[in-house]
């Protein structure tokens, strides 16, 4: 039985006969059936039945059905109604908007709105820099999407990315007291998608491009780089890459090895994979190979895309050809950007001494983190069930944060090599070790030591 997860959380009114026996009998079945009880509440008791609450984790929908019937077994049981406790969370949104200001009198409405507003556009007109202090705009950054790359789950349009940018939003608020805004865009033409947030742009001091696919992403990237004077990043990106050097950086300090002298095998040549080898070699990998669904990545190879030729070029020193399992023999490093189950456990021990495995496509990783550190040294994932999760909220919000501390108009790769060092250094000497190579993302130096470093304060 798979591993359960709050994901998968379901709460179960229960109409029972007037026995509390029966309640173990519940949690037994529960238990039997794979899932986690976290919770038990008698919520009404009569001398003809009990209502009971139970609350318990599954691994997934259909595990969830499953621990229903289980429960409904019972004798002297009657499942009355199931939530599910994730959908319940989403009801109604999961942000809103609030005043910072009160407005309880005339005069509180005169200075927050009319006339008072119009004296500070009168301002903002004539000296237009003054726009990022007296407005929301100096702590503002619109989460934008064309719902075609979101999570694993593809190209699923606008109105279903909603909830995970919304998610984003809730994040940018909790870790870094910025206000964002989901910005769902019903296209997926790349001119049209440009022509939107420049329109938009006046609005933030800043643009996170979220789960728009490759390689459309890129030129999109590109030309609101060119034309914004507020920075834009794209999360997929070099959120990932962020945290993935940070990482790296922690998981060759525990095998005493240098990002120099060692061999990277990659597999994913999207826009994660893209962003992370552009990152790693900024700071000082010498030999990555890229491996999409066809073999390794090589300059010269006429068949490639004008975007995976692009890649070939900048890697493969030795030229290396063939499958991810040939490319694989002798490497130190396999950094999986891609798609589940396509790592064997046993090309593994084909690996340099001490190999570091870091499994990312999420859900479901290229391996299963349990199966890999039977034979790698140091294991991360982007699961939050196995140690060391590579999870971008540890990146984004103090990156964005020191983008609108500093007033920044753009994002450099500096500034992303900066970032990843603050990130790895949270995890102190006495800390590092094998599982655990980046810290909690609740740890509460994170944002700080990242904004600092991107604004360039840290030290």
């Amino acid at each position: 039985m798979a591993a359960t997860a709050s994901s998968y959380s379901i709460t179960m009114r229960l109409h029972t006969a007037p026995d509390h026996g029966v309640v173990g009998q519940v949690a037994t079945a529960i238990a039997e059936g794979g899932g986690v009880v976290t919770a038990i509440d008698v919520t009404e008791s009569r001398h003809d039945r009990l209502v009971v609450d139970v609350t318990c984790s599954a691994s997934d929908g259909g595990h969830s059905e499953q621990l229903v019937e289980a429960v409904d077994a019972v004798e002297g049981v009657t499942v009355h109604k199931v939530s599910d406790r994730t959908f319940l969370l989403h009801l109604g949104g999961k942000i809103e908007v609030t005043s910072k200001v009160p407005l309880r009198t005339r005069d509180d409405l005169s200075m927050a709105y009319t006339p008072g507003v119009g004296r500070v556009s009168m301002a903002i007109h004539e000296n237009p820099a003054d726009v990022r202090k007296l407005t929301v705009k100096g702590n503002s950054v619109a989460v934008v999407t064309d719902g075609s790359a979101v999570l694993g789950l593809g190209n699923i349009g606008p109105g279903a990315a909603l909830p995970v940018m919304e998610g984003k939003a809730a994040l940018f608020k909790r870790f870094a007291n910025i206000d964002a805004w989901p910005i769902c865009l019903a296209s997926q033409d790349t001119d049209e998608i440009v022509r939107a947030v420049e329109m938009i742009a006046p609005g933030f001091g800043g643009i996170n491009l979220e789960d728009i696919a490759a390689p459309r992403c890129f030129e999109i990237e590109r030309r609101l780089r060119e034309s914004l004077d507020i920075p834009v990043f794209h999360d997929d990106q070099h959120g990932t890459a962020i945290v993935v050097l940070a990482a790296l950086t922690n998981a060759l300090r525990c095998v005493r090895k240098e990002l120099p002298d060692v061999r990277i095998v990659l597999s994913g040549a999207g826009a994660a994979g893209t962003a992370i080898v552009t990152l790693l070699l900024a700071a000082g990998a010498r030999d990555v190979v890229v491996v999409d669904r066809e073999g390794a990545l090589a300059a010269g190879d006429e068949s490639l895309s004008s975007a995976h030729a692009e890649l070939a070029s900048a890697t493969n020193p030795r030229r290396a050809t063939g499958s991810l399992q040939d490319v694989l023999v002798g490497a130190d490093v396999f950094i999986g950007v891609s798609a589940p189950r396509i790592l064997q456990p046993d090309w593994i021990p084909t690996m340099a001494k001490d190999p570091i495995v870091f499994a990312l496509a999420n859900p479901d990783p290229e391996i299963d983190p349990a199966e890999a550190g039977k034979h790698a040294a140091v294991v991360a994932s982007g699961r939050s069930d196995y140690p060391n999760q590579i999870n971008n909220v540890l990146a984004f919000p103090g990156v964005f944060r020191g983008l609108l501390d500093a007033g920044a108009e753009d994002v450099s790769i500096d500034m992303l090599l900066r970032a990843a060092k603050a990130l790895a250094d949270v995890v102190s000497p006495e800390e590092l070790n094998a599982s655990f190579i980046v810290p909690s993302v609740f740890h509460p130096d994170v944002t700080r030591r990242v904004a600092d470093a991107i604004s360039g304060r840290e030290g």
